[in-house]
Formats: structure tokens, sequence, C-alpha cells
């Protein structure tokens, strides 16, 4: 998979939209037609914050697979971490591209380390060895002090070592908890840990976004990454993107006979209820119920699809490929009509045929034994869905500026352990659901309530 490096000056992400060709069609903007200022969808620093979520997102949601797999023992564990090693590439591209080689080279051996030192809890997990986890945890430990002393010291102190800190903690934690969870049985709580490491990301990237973005302005046109329009864009990344990851592991969990396939289907259905709460908040309940009843549907076709395959029946796989040919004419007719035609049928139909295929090719190909193909695929379909997030985010954007505007930015570095929003829900901060804070810092009053945290630690 070639390398999504971050160019310090923009990470231009071809999405099915032009965002200048939307805002010039539909708005008086300046600057030849694009949305400008902070109410900009694509702007450098947003673009920037962008790929860093995909990135970091990614990292959490491969690491807790991996593990999982590890556990098991599975043929396609190695073909899976090298996925997660791709992921650590990319990451270090990104650093690189920002920082210098020789930073990039010191942030991937510090970064890769702590994947390491999970491997060897995991290791000694299966070998029922306390001593060893105990030795991982304290491994662990001193990765998050050495990795926040690295970025304090890369952002010239803009993101604080001890904010840093409790990030880092959050994140190792995190990912043990659904590890352990995972072992015990509990899949369930497993799979909600997931989740909410994959949550825990978003605020990384908008932390050390707002960071470089202050500190190389002229690279990034003076634009900020956390804005309310950046929020929505960020918050549509990470549902869209962690659609496609939960998608593809629930449809292998299934062909296999998993223990754990009722809990991922219902963490991915848990997904299509957080987007459709999302559109809700955005077009009314009335929107929200049409669209996930479109989603849902198409959901469903993937597992008719799975069934079929596990059963060895072509007729039935036909005509699942053929029902998500229909749901890509309907899903594409809605999302048109929603944003009275700013994203245009035809282009949203190219861009959901590419997420079913990439979704069938990276199941086909882990069916046959190809593995590498297969975490391929899935890698390209995660990426994949930031293109329909920027484009529906510059729609909306466009379609209601009036809830898009300026507003009071944070002062400072974010103190949220490495996060970062246009604006604080009182008494939510890092503890709620990101996107229902995020969307109602965007869009104000017809939010949807936020998904408070389980305490793991219990």
């Amino acid at each position: 998979m070639k390398s999504k490096a971050i160019l310090a000056a923009t990470l231009a992400m071809t999405m099915a939209v032009p965002a200048a060709t939307l805002a010039a069609d539909h708005g008086d903007h300046s600057n030849g037609g694009a949305v400008s200022g902070d109410m900009g969808v694509s702007t450098p620093a947003s673009e920037l914050r962008s790929t860093l979520t995909q990135l970091f997102t990614e990292h959490a949601f491969l690491a807790v697979e991996t593990l999982k797999k590890g556990a098991d023992g599975t043929e396609d564990f190695e073909a899976l971490a090298g996925a997660l090693s791709g992921n650590t590439d990319d990451l270090t591209a990104a650093v690189s591209s920002v920082y210098g080689e020789e930073a990039g080279a010191q942030f991937k051996e510090i970064w890769s380390s702590h994947i390491g030192y999970f491997v060897d809890y995991a290791n000694a997990t299966a070998a029922d060895d306390q001593a060893g986890k105990d030795q991982a945890v304290a491994e662990l430990g001193e990765y998050i002090k050495e990795q926040a002393a690295f970025l304090d010291t890369a952002t010239e102190g803009r993101l604080k070592a001890a904010d840093l800190e409790a990030g880092l903690k959050m994140h190792v934690d995190q990912l043990v908890w659904a590890f352990d969870s995972y072992v015990a049985g509990d899949y369930e709580t497993s799979y909600t840990n997931e989740r909410e490491a994959i949550d825990h990301m978003v605020m990384v990237a908008a932390g050390l976004a707002t960071a470089i973005t202050d500190q190389f302005p002229d690279k990034f046109e003076n634009t900020m990454a956390v804005t309310p329009a950046a929020d929505l864009r960020a918050s549509l990344d990470r549902i869209f993107t962690e659609h496609a990851g939960l998608a593809v592991m629930a449809m292998q969990n299934g062909v296999d006979g998993d223990p754990d396939y009722d809990a991922s289907a219902a963490a991915l259905l848990a997904n299509a209820d957080d987007l459709s709460a999302a559109v809700a908040s955005v077009y009314g309940e009335e929107g929200g119920a049409q669209f996930k009843e479109i989603w849902n549907s198409h959901i469903g076709y993937f597992v008719d699809y799975v069934v079929a395959t596990a059963n060895e029946d072509e007729a039935g796989k036909e005509q699942a490929m053929a029902e998500l040919d229909e749901y890509i004419v309907e899903q594409a007719a809605f999302l048109s009509t929603a944003t009275e035609d700013r994203l245009k049928a035809a282009d949203l139909e190219a861009g959901l045929t590419a997420h079913v295929d990439q979704l069938l090719a990276a199941f086909d190909l882990y069916v046959e034994g190809d593995y590498e193909g297969a975490y391929t695929n899935l890698r390209e379909a995660y990426a994949h869905m930031l293109m329909p997030s920027e484009g529906i985010a510059t729609a909306i954007v466009d379609q209601f500026p009036e809830n898009f505007k300026g507003g009071d930015m944070p002062e400072g570095m974010p103190k949220t352990g490495m996060g970062g929003m246009a604006e604080e829900q009182d008494g939510m901060g890092a503890e709620g659901f990101l996107l229902g804070s995020l969307l109602a810092a965007s869009l104000g009053a017809t939010a949807f309530m936020a998904r408070r945290r389980k305490n793991n630690e219990a």
C-alpha cells in the first residue's frame, strides 16, 4: 500500500465532489468560490487533521484486532500485523514530512516499541505469565513518558508532557481493556472498548494538528485545525472509517463462525446508529430514520453475501450483489436529495460502488487465504471513507452556513489529553461520545445525546 505521507503545506485528499466546485455552484463565497476562513471543510489545517484522524484511529483499530488474532493464533495474524506495521510507516512519514527524517526515525522507534510491548503482553497472557504481563505494563509506562517527551519537544512545548502522558495512558489502557475483555470472553465489552479507543484517537489527531498548525502557520495558510466545520468533518471521518473496519471484521467473524460474531455485528450496528443520529441532527428525525433504513440495508446485504459464501451458494452471492447495486442507487438518491443536489447522484454512486467493491474484495481475499491482499483492501477501504466524509461535510456547511460561523476558538493548546474541539461541552469533555459533542458544537440544539463511557476500571 502506498504511503499516505502528510505534506506539511497541504494534504489534498480526492473526494467524491470537489469542495471548490460544490461551493461555487451553491453559495456566494470569496476566493474563487471556495468556502474560506473558519467555515472551510478542506483547508490545509483541516486536511492535516483529517489525515491524522485516519491514521491514528486506524492504529487503534488494527492494534486491537491484531492482538485478538494473536491470542487466537489465527493464520492471518502475520498479515494483519503487517497492516499495523504499514500504518506505523504512514504515521512516521507524516511526522517526517513536518519535522524531518531524523525526527521521523526517532518517532518510529518510540512508537513501534509500544506495539512490541502490547505483543509482549499478549504473549504473556497466552502463557498465563503474570510476571510477564506486569513487565509489559511497566514497559508501556516507560513508553508513555518517552513518547510524551518526544512530542513535547517536537511541538516546542505546545503539547505539554503531562497532558500527553494522560492521553497516552488512556490509549494504552483502552487497548489493554479491549484485549483483556476479549480473552475473558466478554466480547460486548471488548468491542465497546475498541470503539472507545478509536474515539479517543480523534482527540489525539485534533491536538497534534492544532499544535502543528500553530507551530507552522505559514505552511498551513494560517488556517485552524479546530473549527466547527473541521469538527464536523473529523466526526464523520471517524464514523465512516470505523464502519469500514468493523464491517470487514464482522464479515470475517461471520464466515468463520467465531464466538464474537454477534458482538462484532452489534458494534457495526451501533456505528450505524451513530451515523443515523448524525444525519438526524442535520436533516431531522424523519431524514435520519430514512437514512438508517437505507444504510442498514447494505449491512444486511453484506451479511447475505457472507452466508451465501459460507454455504457455497453462488446464486445467493449474485443476489446479494444485485441488492447491493440497488442500495447504491437508493443511497445516492437520498444524499443527493438531502443536500439539495450539492452532492450529485452519479458521483455518489461511483463512490459507493468503490466502497462496496473494497469490502467485498477484502472479504473474498480473506476467504481465499490471501491475507495480505485482504488487509491491503481493508486499509484502502478505511482510507477511502475520508472521501464521503469530506464531501458530505462540505455539502452540509454550504447548505447551513449559519451553523458554522466562527465562534470562540480555544486559546492555547488543548489540555484534554491531546484533544481539541471548537467548543467543549460542559461535563462531557473526553468522557462523552466524541461525535455527539462535536456535532453539538457544530450544529447547536439539534445534536443528539452523548454516549457515556463505561467504567472499565471496575
